[in-house]
């Protein structure tokens, strides 16, 4: 009897994947501020008041200035009172910093949604996204660019002859067939072509960071190819989609990332600042 795991199905994930979306990590222990419940009605940050005594009034009761004439006995002030200078300081036990109610806004609101980058790796550069592009392209479009003019005839692509434009059309139909499956491929295996191998960036699921399923590298595949087969429109529809990553929040996404719901990530890992005491070299 085999004693080996079972693998993840078809559509999980390996638990091993390095760029697997980390979950959030809740706050810090320590009570939000000014969580405590309030006891018999007595107004917050205050104790009660003791029993026929006034705040002003005379013997000192729970929360009061300690009696004229100093500290009683013991050197123990009264609680709630002062401490005697020198003395020692009660512990902090709040709750830390950015933590607790007011953690969204400083000045008392409703907590901040939650980020949505929190727990994903860093997002890829939108330069290095381009020149992945173009080495794609040459990887692609020279080699079967070369192929069809030796079976075709040579292309002029600046001529409107009838039989030149069915040339044109014959060489950029299979260019466009051969990108189309070099990507699907490659993304749908690994979530990487060579050129993004080169620029150390990676595509992946935006849900949880995973390789990209065969149906979502598929999508994005054809996404970014097939309008392009359109005349005139088809182009105005790929300049759109490659350059919505420069003003889409937060996630960086082209078109063909919303449609296959993926994501750009880097697979560098980021360097850590020294911390204080620690030697460079």
């Amino acid at each position: 009897m085999s004693t080996d795991q079972p693998r993840p199905g078809s559509g999980e994930p390996p638990e091993d994947d390095p760029f697997l979306k980390k979950p959030q990590e809740p706050p810090a222990g320590g009570a939000p501020r000014n969580s405590s419940p309030r006891e018999n009605g007595a107004p917050r940050n205050h104790a009660p008041r003791g029993n026929g005594t006034g705040r002003n009034g005379t013997g000192a009761g729970e929360g009061g200035a300690p009696p004229p004439g100093g500290p009683p006995p013991g050197g123990t002030p009264p609680q709630g009172g002062t401490p005697p200078p020198g003395g020692p300081q009660p512990p902090y036990t709040g709750a830390p910093y950015g933590s607790g109610p007011y953690a969204g806004d400083p000045y008392g609101g409703q907590p901040g949604p939650a980020d949505p980058l929190a727990g994903m790796p860093p997002l890829a550069n939108r330069g290095r996204r381009l020149v992945a592009r173009i080495i794609d392209a040459i990887i692609i479009g020279v080699p079967v660019s070369v192929i069809m003019t030796l079976i075709v005839g040579g292309v002029d692509y600046f001529s409107t002859d009838s039989v030149e434009a069915g040339r044109q059309s014959t060489v950029s139909g299979v260019t466009m067939l051969a990108y189309l499956i070099y990507e699907g491929l490659m993304l749908s295996s690994r979530g990487q072509t060579l050129g993004k191998m080169a620029m150390k960036i990676r595509v992946a699921m935006l849900s949880n960071g995973s390789i990209p399923t065969a149906q979502a590298g598929w999508t994005r595949a054809a996404v970014y190819t097939l309008p392009e087969i359109v005349p005139c429109c088809g182009f105005i529809f790929w300049l759109v989609n490659v350059l919505w990553c420069t003003w889409d929040q937060p996630y960086h996404q082209c078109l063909h990332d919303k449609a296959a719901k993926t994501v750009v990530v880097s697979t560098q890992t980021p360097t850590q600042p020294p911390t204080a005491g620690t030697p460079t070299a």
